[in-house]
């Protein structure tokens, strides 16, 4: 078994990442970056990996991580994902988003953009608005996907200052059946998801309009649960479940901000100037 490096850095490490190799490269991994969380002060940190075996001159191995460079955090790391090989994302637990880039040259690090509100709640006790941890990244040269305790999923590009798009704005469990689900987005969308029927494999595709839908089905076998009146659906095993996917409006429209459900009725409203009400949810 090879030997493992430790590197005591007195700060917790909420995330790190191997920076990738130049496609086509043989080269092995050496580099990596690393974030911190519940610390008085948290860091994005930049890490080279030596030739292991060799004393340096201070009598540690050159193979231990060494410290390339290091900036300072608003908040906890919550996710990093390498941009390109110079730019590094990071996801803040104060909601903001931003691009760090490396300057190999003399080995610093800074800020080369920010998305500082990219995920928020709102809601009567806010006039303005309150952060919300932006919980997750994904990266594809020239775009950035982030998903957040708001309930949004954000598209940024590198080159635009704002989002290019924003999607799930509200999300309702019925109140008095927690086995269905309700979400409205920016792109115009109102999805009824429900887990609550035990239904056969289908493989049809989504079709917008009426009461057409989908099922999501993870598992070949159809199992039944028979804790499901005990257990809800969205805490079981995925691979047992089922979730039926249904679009509420029958025409894509703008923006639905918002929605709410009682019992078999729903109200939304939308950036098209109309409200949408439906008392009938379950026939």
């Amino acid at each position: 078994m090879e030997e493992i490096y430790a590197k005591f850095v007195s700060q917790k490490i909420s995330k790190t990442r191997w920076r990738p190799v130049p496609p086509g490269s043989l080269q092995t991994a050496e580099t990596f970056v690393t974030g911190s969380w519940d610390n008085e002060e948290n860091y994005v940190s930049l890490w080279s990996m030596g030739d292991f075996g060799n004393l340096d001159s201070d009598g540690g191995f050159e193979g231990d991580p060494q410290l390339l460079c290091d900036i300072r955090h608003h908040g906890d790391v919550m996710d990093l994902q390498f941009f390109d090989q110079e730019r590094i994302v990071a996801a803040s637990s104060t909601g903001c988003v931003t691009i760090f880039l490396h300057h190999p040259n003399n080995q610093t690090l800074s800020v080369n953009q920010q998305w500082t509100t990219a995920h928020y709640h709102t809601g009567p006790g806010s006039p303005s608005y309150s952060s919300a941890p932006c919980t997750g990244i994904v990266c594809n040269n020239p775009e950035i996907v982030t998903v957040g305790e708001d309930g949004r999923i954000n598209l940024f590009r590198a080159d635009h200052k704002e989002a290019v798009r924003t999607i799930v704005w509200e999300v309702h469990f019925h109140p008095s059946n927690p086995d269905h689900l309700f979400t409205c987005s920016e792109d115009g969308s109102l999805w009824h998801w429900d887990a609550s029927t035990d239904v056969p494999e289908k493989s049809s595709l989504f079709h917008q309009g009426g009461r057409t839908s989908t099922f999501l089905s993870h598992s070949i076998s159809n199992q039944a649960n028979v804790h499901q009146s005990l257990i809800s659906s969205w805490l079981t095993d995925p691979a047992k479940d089922r979730i039926e996917i249904t679009s509420l409006l029958p025409n894509r429209t703008l923006s639905v901000n918002s929605l709410d459900v009682l019992g078999p009725c729903l109200v939304c409203g939308t950036d098209a100037e109309a409200i949408y009400v439906t008392r009938q949810l379950f026939s």
